[in-house]
């Protein structure tokens, strides 16, 4: 049976984890650099109150939410105030699809100013997710409740292959605001274009999103990235049991590999329907990690310390406090 056939629940349960302590031990400090709480135009599992909470009593000391129609800056703003006593770092940032104006500088500067921490270029509206779709090739990705109007393509080139003037635009806010500029889901292509661009106008964060997916990177295209300054952020989602997998633990081994474990980021991508909740997602890589092995201080930096240092966090010692 395809696997768009396949029912699912709508939370998919975590399997078995077989170091259950070790696991809960490495996940204290736990950062999600890409959570898909709601509420949202797309299903959600859980909400931004809920996940919260669910980190908290996990220790996770930071979860960035993201939507692809609108910056979750306010509410990230509101909960961390609400509910000092988990702990837990909140944030956000905004998606350039057509809902936020396509790649809008203004939309960008009105980020930053509410503290977002991230700009994701087109998603839903880039051309090649459209064109992706379009193909057959993500038949699984999900839909939103209610039908939107339909998309209007957007890319960051213009017909000469060129950075466009408002795409430059954006990428010197983000490299005056010192914040995180991540891929989207433009082609590769583009990504290319656009990474190289901004690492020469200042950029220091910088983030493919879920290269082997949609935006189809080759192991070439990471090593590459990887030399200009990019991180990769793969998707737990499309690596543990649930609707999103499409990926086996030897291939998130060879991706670790190939980008380096300073150089890639774990991020859940949940919060979809058929799915693992986020934290959940995150208890069940950790397992994966530790059955290939990987030292225990290369998972902290996987699932912890690389994203920390796109926050801005201080480095926490190995008593757990911040280091001076």
């Amino acid at each position: 049976m395809a696997d768009d056939q396949v029912s699912y629940p709508v939370t998919f349960p975590m399997p078995p984890l077989s170091r259950p302590a070790e696991v809960a031990e490495l996940l204290v400090g736990a950062i999600d650099l890409h959570c898909h709480s709601g509420p949202a135009a797309m299903p959600r599992i859980l909400d931004h109150h809920e996940e919260l909470l669910d980190a908290g009593a996990a220790g996770f000391r930071a979860v960035l939410y993201k939507d692809h129609f609108y910056p979750g800056m306010a509410h990230a703003i509101i909960l961390e105030k609400l509910f000092p006593e988990l702990g837990v770092k909140l944030y956000s940032g905004v998606a350039l699809n057509n809902a936020s104006g396509g790649i809008n500088p203004h939309a960008v500067d009105h980020a930053i100013k509410l503290n977002g921490k991230i700009v994701w270029m087109p998603t839903l509206s880039a051309a090649n997710h459209i064109n992706v779709l379009a193909s057959g090739k993500a038949k699984t990705f999900p839909k939103t409740s209610k039908k939107m109007l339909d998309a209007e393509p957007l890319t960051a080139l213009d017909a000469n292959g060129k950075l466009t003037d408002d795409t430059k635009k954006v990428i010197d806010l983000i490299a005056e605001a010192d914040i995180i500029l991540a891929g989207g889901h433009l082609h590769v292509s583009e990504q290319h274009v656009m990474f190289e661009e901004a690492a020469r106008r200042g950029v220091k964060k910088m983030m493919v999103n879920h290269p082997t997916y949609i935006v189809d990177f080759k192991d070439s295209d990471i090593r590459q990235l990887v030399g200009v300054g990019v991180k990769m952020e793969h998707s737990i989602c499309m690596f543990i049991k649930g609707k999103s997998e499409k990926f086996s633990a030897d291939d998130l081994a060879h991706l670790i590999e190939v980008a380096g474990v300073d150089n890639t980021i774990l991020s859940s991508d949940l919060g979809l329907l058929g799915s693992q909740r986020p934290v959940n997602g995150f208890r069940s890589v950790v397992q994966m990690l530790l059955d290939l092995q990987m030292p225990r201080a290369d998972i902290k930096k996987l699932i912890s310390e690389n994203a920390a240092a796109f926050l801005d966090l201080p480095a926490v010692g190995a008593a757990g406090q911040n280091a001076a």
